[in-house]
């Protein structure tokens, strides 16, 4: 069975979503866990990442 979810894009974020949203933006570093499914990566590996999609030359409407 399929579930689909419908996302008003366009709608004001619920409470809980700013809340989560403003916890988010307080983590530091350090708050990330890394485990062997998702270690910490080199200087070298970071800089080996590429954007898969081009910047927009406008701003999404929304």
């Amino acid at each position: 069975m399929m579930v689909y979810k419908w996302i008003d894009v366009g709608a004001p974020l619920t409470p809980e979503q700013e809340a989560e949203l403003d916890a988010l933006s307080k983590m530091s570093d350090d708050d990330i866990v890394f485990d062997e499914d998702c270690p910490p990566q080199t200087e070298e590996q970071l800089k080996q990442f590429k954007r898969v999609n081009p910047r927009r030359k406008e701003k999404a409407v929304g």
